[in-house]
């Protein structure tokens, strides 16, 4: 087949830079966005030494001038976006959360989805065969105590998808959420807390096999890469150990 082209967002670590290596080894021309420069840079020398096609583009998914500079020089060839970017901050109550902290995880979970979809939908929608991949969470499913900002976040993302996919009815466009529970990367929980390595690795403490981002970026790529017709509408994919967001097993 032709050379397909995919835009992964927030590219420049775990899932998503997971995510584009799976792409490129299934053939696909691989877009890398992050803010973060120097990591994607890298990223797209590993994939093009490795025989892939790969570009990398400086990207802040919250800035919307720069998405659509972004999606106009992409031009009509997109057929896949995956919408990764996002991620947590604190652990607070709803009583004592910081509202920066969650307006910052809106604009990046919701917004910057939102900018993504929009902007290249229409090349989506041209290539005949699009795909658009929302990567939500099982917060986006099930509250839970501390969670509040980053829920709600993700239950936005997961309502983009939802209502995305109702209004796209009959068009050549698939929306698919994959929404993973506990994955452990080198960034997230370090992030969401702060900096604090302790507190990030007690999340983790006694569980045996947590999800790798490698996991994720298998599920995320295997739906892609289903037949046309079939779509994925919701994957949630959690670790053995996990049965719901609140209830892991953990060896002590």
């Amino acid at each position: 087949m032709s050379t397909r082209t995919a835009v992964v967002t927030g590219a420049s670590s775990g899932i998503g830079a997971a995510t584009a290596r799976h792409l490129a080894a299934a053939g696909y021309r691989v877009l890398l966005t992050a803010r973060r420069a120097d990591r994607i840079e890298a990223l797209a020398a590993e994939l093009t030494g490795a025989g892939h096609d790969a570009v990398a583009h400086a990207l802040d998914v919250t800035d919307r001038a720069a998405v659509d500079a972004f999606a106009a020089a992409a031009g009509a060839s997109v057929e896949v976006l995956v919408n990764n970017a996002g991620g947590a901050l604190g652990s607070e109550t709803v009583a004592t959360a910081d509202p920066a902290d969650w307006r910052t995880m809106y604009e990046v979970n919701v917004l910057g989805t939102l900018n993504m979809t929009q902007a290249l939908l229409p090349a989506l929608t041209e290539s005949g065969d699009g795909t658009v991949v929302v990567l939500s969470s099982t917060a986006g499913l099930a509250t839970y105590e501390g969670g509040g900002g980053y829920v709600a976040a993700k239950h936005g993302a997961h309502v983009i998808a939802e209502t995305l996919r109702l209004e796209l009815c009959g068009a050549p466009v698939r929306v698919i959420e994959v929404a993973p529970g506990m994955v452990r990367t080198d960034e997230f929980a370090v992030t969401r807390f702060r900096g604090d390595e302790e507190k990030a690795a007690a999340v983790y403490a006694g569980v045996a096999e947590p999800l790798t981002a490698d996991d994720v970026a298998e599920t995320i790529a295997w739906a892609v890469s289903r037949p046309s017709h079939v779509n994925i509408d919701l994957l949630v994919v959690r670790p053995r150990a996990q049965a719901s967001n609140y209830k892991v097993h953990r060896e002590v």
